[in-house]
């Protein structure tokens, strides 16, 4: 199969093309510097930013399935403020559905996020839900994967407990975490077995298909096809739990002290208006939980307690 991946030179992006080169897909990378990405060779590039129809549209001609990996990151306030989530999430998914409909693609995998609704709390939360309300109403084969916090070399989450110190304790010994960091609970799963299950999402490889008439034919009896699935990984973390892991990790031992929420929110409210990473709105996310209300990973034949911990990823005895 033809595969395009939309923002596939990113942290989830090169281990999902990396697993479906593995699996024999012919995959492009569209991304606004596609250049910039960990690659695998034989993966083809496109050059395009998908708040801008024209300059994508021609990525989709020729392709089988469509995966849209596009995001911004829910705690880092957007350049161009956070109005940008509806400008890339809502408008960037209803670009590609409109360059897929055009080219007909007929299967589209969208990576969403957990509590992604319309009328969520924040504006990453809002756009997620109104680009899932673009898919479901689309004429397109859709499959929508909404995962918890993903973990794994190269991605953020491991840097972004660190960076909270540096924000509101430079130079202290102390670690305030809003709340004590006991209201925030993730359920982190590894890239390594969340790609697997994005890609069995967009159809079955080449050396499974030989018995088919066709790909197109194989792509249309998957049983994926119409579900939306909440994706964790074997174990529920607070934010407070995880920082410990992480430091606990390079041997060393913190003092975390509760900054209280309110104080917190009108600190991040002000810090926001002069530049600093997050606001008031990146706030709102710490409030939320970031957990499954059931996990779909059976759906993909995987047994959630046979999953990665995030101890063990960071080498800790279980």
């Amino acid at each position: 199969m033809n595969v395009l991946v939309v923002g596939g030179n990113g942290f989830v992006g090169s281990h999902l093309c990396r697993e479906l080169v593995e699996r024999g897909h012919d995959v492009t990378v569209l991304a606004r510097s596609p250049e910039d990405g960990d690659l695998p060779d034989g993966v083809d590039t496109y050059a395009g930013d998908v708040t801008e129809y024209d300059t994508i549209e021609g990525a989709f001609e020729g392709q089988d399935a469509v995966v849209n990996l596009v995001a911004l990151e829910p705690m880092y306030r957007p350049k161009g403020g956070d109005e940008m989530h509806d400008r890339v999430h809502r408008g960037g998914t209803e670009h590609c559905l409109r360059a897929a409909a055009a080219h007909g693609v007929e299967r589209f995998v969208q990576q969403s996020a957990l509590s992604a609704d319309p009328d969520a709390a924040t504006h990453y939360l809002r756009a997620k839900g109104r680009a899932e309300d673009l898919v479901r109403e689309s004429d397109r084969d859709w499959v929508i994967f909404r995962p918890s916090i993903i973990f794994g070399d190269g991605g953020g989450f491991v840097k972004f407990t660190k960076k909270l110190k540096s924000w509101f304790a430079p130079g202290l010994p102390v670690y305030p975490l809003p709340g004590g960091g006991k209201q925030t609970r993730f359920q982190p799963i590894a890239v390594g077995e969340f790609v697997p299950m994005l890609a069995d999402a967009v159809g079955p490889s080449p050396a499974s298909n030989q018995d088919s008439a066709s790909a197109d034919d194989a792509v249309e009896d998957d049983e994926h096809v119409g579900k939306t699935y909440q994706i964790g990984g074997p174990e529920v973390l607070t934010l407070r739990e995880v920082t410990e892991l992480v430091y606990e990790s390079e041997g060393k031992s913190i003092s975390i002290v509760p900054l209280p929420m309110a104080m917190a929110n009108v600190g991040l409210t002000v810090l926001g208006t002069v530049g600093f990473p997050m606001g008031k709105d990146q706030f709102r996310s710490l409030r939320l939980d970031n957990t499954v209300d059931s996990n779909d990973v059976d759906a993909f034949g995987v047994d959630e307690r046979e999953l990665t911990t995030f101890r063990s990823y960071l080498g800790l005895p279980g």
